[in-house]
């Protein structure tokens, strides 16, 4: 594969916030440390993301030292929040799984109700290796996640989106392109790769730290939101459905699954197990 190395490292510490990135992360079974352990819910308990209001694309959240969050947003004085003291939890339904998170404080609450004009809470997952198991269809015994989609890590390519970026250029709707990365919301970028060589891979290793590729990451209208403005497209999804469409799904990424503990940092090389 040449001289594959990690490009960036993301993490999104509140679900559909704008993630941010660093130059070294911690690699725990369940993800990223401190990447979407937190999440917003409705008042019946599912998940807000951008899918429903793409505004939050414009909200951020920093990680802060103890698990805590910095959280702001147009309009609004920045909140500090604190990592919520084990009690009792609430229900979380996120996609078919139904999880227990801890709700933060009233503050909290307030501020993201605020933000979004509807009455949403803000959750911490406070033990993501017992919440939430891994597809049990993709799963290995064991295997837990936080309130990603639905596994640890997402993992794309610097070579696919310029590829990607090509398709757009020749399309219908050129002038949305080209498109940055941020799209995806990805937790790792690599380059020195041919396009498209993820799709191959079933086992890797970043540095000290070997995963196991899952499945490829199926692609959603989050993607056609603009991550600087909140606006909505139609691209990428009216190309991947032209020239990247995988067992029905519009697919970019592929899904990772730690298979050890350890520290990824940015320029660590990338090399194909399997």
């Amino acid at each position: 594969m040449g001289n594959a190395e990690l490009q960036s490292i993301h993490v999104h510490p509140v679900k559909a916030f704008r993630g941010y990135s660093l130059p070294e992360a911690l690699v725990e079974p369940w993800g990223l440390a401190g990447d979407r352990r937190w999440v917003l819910i409705d008042d019946g308990g599912k998940v807000v993301t951008q899918r429903q209001q793409p505004r939050l694309a414009l909200a951020a959240a920093e990680l802060m030292p103890g698990g805590g969050l910095r959280l702001s947003a147009p309009g609004l004085d920045a909140l500090t929040v604190s990592v919520p003291e084990p009690a009792d939890t609430v229900p979380v339904e996120i996609w078919r799984d139904k999880v227990e998170g801890v709700p933060a404080d009233a503050a909290a609450h307030a501020w993201c109700s605020a933000y979004l004009g509807i009455d949403v809470r803000l959750v911490h997952m406070d033990d993501p290796a017992t919440r939430r198991p891994v597809d049990p269809e993709y799963a290995l015994p064991g295997e837990t996640v936080s309130f990603a989609d639905g596994y640890p890590l997402l993992l794309t390519s610097a070579a696919s989106l310029d590829a990607l970026n090509s398709l757009i250029a020749r399309g219908d709707h050129a002038a949305e392109g080209p498109l940055p990365m941020n799209r995806f919301r990805p937790n790792l970028v690599v380059t020195g790769t041919a396009p498209w060589a993820e799709d191959d891979w079933t086992r890797l290793a970043v540095g000290e730290v070997e995963f196991r590729v899952a499945k490829p990451c199926g692609r959603c209208v989050v993607t056609t939101t603009d991550q600087s403005s909140a606006e909505r497209g139609r691209e990428p999804l009216l190309s991947l459905g032209r020239h990247r469409r995988i067992d029905g799904k519009l697919v970019f990424g592929q899904n990772l699954v730690p298979l050890s503990r350890g520290t990824v940092r940015v320029g660590d090389p990338v090399r194909v197990l399997s």
